[in-house]
């Protein structure tokens, strides 16, 4: 976020009704990136697990959106305590905020600032729903989201983003959320399927996506939300940085779903409509911790390398044998990393901060500090949520039977089926449809075979 390396001009801020208003659009806009996504993901599993897949991330707007109000603003954005997690009894349910109270040196109010926020950590725990498809309960799932939410990223995103937070005082650029989200979110899913296992069948039966529209509607939808997401991270349009994240922003996902679907066509001979989405995801989540510390060109190297990378990533499951059935590590976890640590290589000096890379004279300084807060952020969440998981599953129990799993998990935990087979329509309960004959053709009119 900006609030990580901005220098306040002289005097006090006053509010703007400009940037409040341009931040409440992109804070809708990060909402849309939710269901965008359970569309996306949606649409990549097989039919029987498709309500499921949708439900994982729509029950992170009900869960998260509670905790966020309760604590969960407090812990990531309170008065710091030891470096490690923040804490003010004004934002507490969110009781001791005036209607016009400023977030310090902006020109929005705290309420703004915390519903812009409070999208990115709905968004979060979602992401990692895809690693987990067609196996796990949705009551554990809740849970899940539920403790992670409180002990992974509220402290996560105070370490990145917070005021006094160990990660924002040592200088790590994270824009937009490469750590404190895609990061934080594919160790996290990495982690809970290291507990889990794998789906029954997998690397036997065929679980190829049962609906490319749906998949490519969910990344067309997250691509718009994703300008909010990024050009909104610097809390206000008022010197031009925000414009330069949403040209990078462009022009990374440009790049980096040209250089997947470059791999796809030398290494399995197709250009695929699952590969374009994917590469888009790629450099989506490439672009967001960089994007507002380099230049347009530099966008565009560090997109083409995370569709490169990325396509490769997403085969590493087969070789070492983990069920990332979505490929939340392959996309989130290792684009997150190489938009991170091609900060240190890529930032010029001249758009969010004085901080250069490597390319532009400033040496190996930048570089080490965003490596310590990639590993550190990776580390965390992916040891944590695999102590959450086992202690889950070890109570509750993680996954849905074998049977249930094999039957389908759409109608064991949702009572219900995502299309309709019948032929009879989805009416009331008990209504019964009744069938209307074909009228007769007559020798005037053409009849298709």
């Amino acid at each position: 976020m900006a609030a990580a390396i901005t220098t306040l001009a002289a005097g006090e801020p006053t509010l703007s009704a400009a940037n409040t208003g341009f931040m409440l659009i992109c804070s809708a806009l990060v909402m849309l990136m939710t269901p965008a996504l359970a569309f996306f993901y949606g649409g990549m599993v097989r039919v029987k697990s498709t309500l499921n897949m949708l439900m994982m991330s729509f029950i992170s707007l009900g869960i998260v959106t509670i905790l966020w109000v309760l604590y969960g603003f407090s812990i990531a954005f309170g008065t710091d305590s030891a470096s490690l997690f923040g804490w003010s009894s004004d934002y507490v349910g969110l009781s001791g905020i005036g209607i016009t109270e400023l977030w310090p040196g902006y020109t929005i109010p705290v309420y703004v600032f915390a519903v812009f926020q409070l999208m990115f950590a709905i968004i979060t725990p979602a992401l990692i729903s895809g690693a987990l498809a067609d196996r796990v309960k949705f009551t554990a799932w809740a849970l899940f989201i539920t403790l992670w939410a409180t002990v992974v990223y509220f402290p996560v995103a105070h370490w990145v983003w917070g005021t006094g937070g160990w990660l924002f005082e040592m200088g790590v650029i994270d824009f937009a959320g490469g750590t404190a989200v895609h990061i934080n979110a594919g160790a996290a899913a990495l982690g809970v399927i290291l507990v889990i296992g794998k789906r029954v069948g997998f690397k036997k039966d065929p679980m190829r996506p049962h609906s490319l529209p749906l998949v490519m509607l969910g990344a067309g939808l997250l691509w718009f939300g994703w300008f909010g997401f990024n050009a909104g991270s610097w809390l206000g349009n008022d010197d031009g940085v925000g414009a330069v994240m949403f040209v990078n922003t462009q022009v990374a996902t440009a790049a980096a779903m040209l250089a997947w679907l470059l791999y796809e066509k030398l290494r399995h001979g197709s250009f695929t409509t699952l590969g374009a989405a994917s590469g888009a995801v790629a450099g989506l989540v490439a672009i967001t911790p960089a994007g507002g510390s380099c230049s347009p060109l530099g966008a565009i190297a560090i997109g083409a390398v995370a569709g490169l990378v990325c396509a490769m990533a997403v085969g590493l499951k087969y070789r070492f044998g983990y069920d990332d059935s979505l490929d939340v590590v392959g996309v989130h976890l290792v684009g997150g990393v190489i938009g991170s640590l091609l900060v240190g290589f890529f930032a010029t000096g001249g758009v969010q901060s004085e901080a250069k890379g490597l390319f532009y004279g400033g040496g190996l300084e930048q570089l080490g500090k965003q490596a310590i807060g990639v590993f550190s952020v990776l580390a965390y969440s992916l040891i944590v949520s695999a102590i959450l998981a086992l202690i889950i599953d070890k109570t509750m129990g993680m996954r849905v039977s074998e049977d249930d799993e094999v039957a389908g998990i759409d109608q064991v935990e949702h009572a219900e089926t995502a299309y309709d087979f019948s032929g009879a329509g989805g009416g009331i309960a008990g209504r019964t449809a009744t069938a209307v004959p074909a009228p007769a053709p007559t020798e005037n009119k053409k009849v298709d075979a």
